[in-house]
């Protein structure tokens, strides 16, 4: 009887943060395969250890156990020998995830390439500061709790974030690579 009702608690306060665990480690481990892994291990984790879960800290606490699966995770894929490279899909966004209703074709490509944009120039980030920005503007945690996840003091978290946002700003003032190849 315990221990459906542990499920029942699990269920309410952690599965809702499945999407923001799932977003870290998409841009942490910067494959959506890996990230499903990821995130698979990181709830037997959570589930495994939930006792120390306190009530109102589910996501910051969910998300710590996301970030600290990583290179446990990556140390192990090393150690597969793979049988032959699959190709994977580009990770360009699906239409659904753009389109709305009545968009014309030329909004949902804008909004196409801005995301395709957006996404490289996260990417190019050290991963220091792709963590700090994806938890604070992707996720929406206070700095205190992204300072909790990184075990980082808050200033910490506050320099980051601004390089990267720095970063992002004077990588998206750049003109494309194909203008500077030609001098454009």
């Amino acid at each position: 009887m315990a221990e459906s009702e542990d499920l029942r608690r699990f269920e309410a306060l952690v599965l809702p943060h499945l999407d923001a665990a799932y977003n870290l480690a998409r841009w942490l481990a910067r494959d959506p395969d890996d990230a499903r892994d990821i995130v698979q291990e990181a709830c037997l984790r959570a589930w495994r250890y939930f006792a120390s879960c306190r009530d109102g800290e589910a996501r910051p606490w969910l998300l710590g156990i996301v970030r600290n699966t990583l290179p446990g995770w990556r140390r192990r894929q090393a150690e597969v020998i793979p049988f032959g490279a699959l190709e994977r899909e580009d990770g360009t966004a699906f239409i659904e995830d753009v389109a709305g209703p009545g968009d014309d074709p030329e909004a949902i490509i804008g909004r196409l390439e801005e995301r395709a944009l957006v996404d490289r120039l996260i990417e190019r980030l050290p991963p220091a500061f792709r963590e700090v920005l994806v938890l604070r503007e992707l996720e929406d945690l206070s700095y205190k709790e992204i300072a909790a996840i990184l075990q980082i003091p808050i200033g910490t978290v506050m320099s980051r974030l601004a390089r990267a946002r720095r970063l992002l700003l004077t990588w998206a003032k750049e003109p494309p690579a194909r203008e500077r190849r030609h001098g454009v």
